[in-house]
């Protein structure tokens, strides 16, 4: 099992309704997840309530956290109808060496490796949508993205909500995440960048040019590189 660290960023002024959950689950397994609540939707409440669920439950495989999420969903919409208690979820479970990404909505997930990344959820550029499934709460089934793969020493796992997505171009996210030494100068060196970005109102034309105002938070992860 490869041993991992962890750092995060979080900024909740804009809204109050981004939640974020790092739970060990021992022997360097581990689940990270990043949930965005909507905003006039129960946001905050919603976001909150997922990771809760997530916290207590019993999590020996991804099909178990899938059953959390299935059955939250069911109380939210039973409550909300669709309208009401709705919230993003990008989940990451490390188990017996294998890497699994759940997510619903628009909250990224990349893996950066080497010179490379690959983002396997989310939006892409602040825009476009990867495959993005429906928020948690907001349809009657819960349609689930997947994907499970392996890690290798070195990876850099990073999870985001829109506060930081909207913000920064998925290649200078990771970027940042290939050249920093550390998750937490990681972690310092993006905030530090989205900072800045506050400052100026803007943000580059490939975004659209303009700072987006809304709670941020990440998870970034680094594997042991082999030595």
């Amino acid at each position: 099992m490869i041993p991992s660290a962890v750092a995060t960023l979080q900024d909740n002024s804009a809204h109050g309704e981004d939640t974020l959950l790092i739970r060990d689950l021992g022997n360097h397994c581990f689940l990270d997840a990043v949930m965005d609540g909507v905003t006039g939707h129960g946001g905050e409440e919603a976001s909150k309530s997922l990771s809760d669920a997530l916290s207590s439950a019993t999590l020996s495989s991804a099909d178990d956290v899938v059953a959390v999420l299935e059955q939250v969903n069911e109380e939210f919409f039973q409550v909300g109808g669709g309208h009401f208690l709705l919230s993003t979820i990008a989940a990451a479970l490390f188990l017996n060496g294998r890497l699994y990404v759940i997510s619903a909505g628009d909250s990224p997930v990349y893996l950066v490796r080497g010179g490379t990344f690959e983002q396997l959820s989310g939006r892409r550029g602040g825009f476009l949508p990867v495959g993005a499934a429906r928020a948690v709460g907001a349809a009657e089934r819960l349609e689930l993205i997947r994907t499970e793969l392996s890690v290798e020493p070195g990876d850099r796992l990073v999870l985001v909500t829109d506060g930081v997505s909207d913000n920064l171009a998925a290649e200078e996210l990771a970027e940042i995440v290939r050249a920093a030494p550390s998750a937490a100068k990681a972690a310092e060196q993006v905030n530090g960048l989205i900072e800045t970005r506050i400052k100026e109102g803007r943000t580059p034309s490939m975004l659209g040019g303009r700072f987006r105002h809304d709670d941020r938070t990440a998870i970034f992860r680094v594997f042991e590189a082999a030595k």
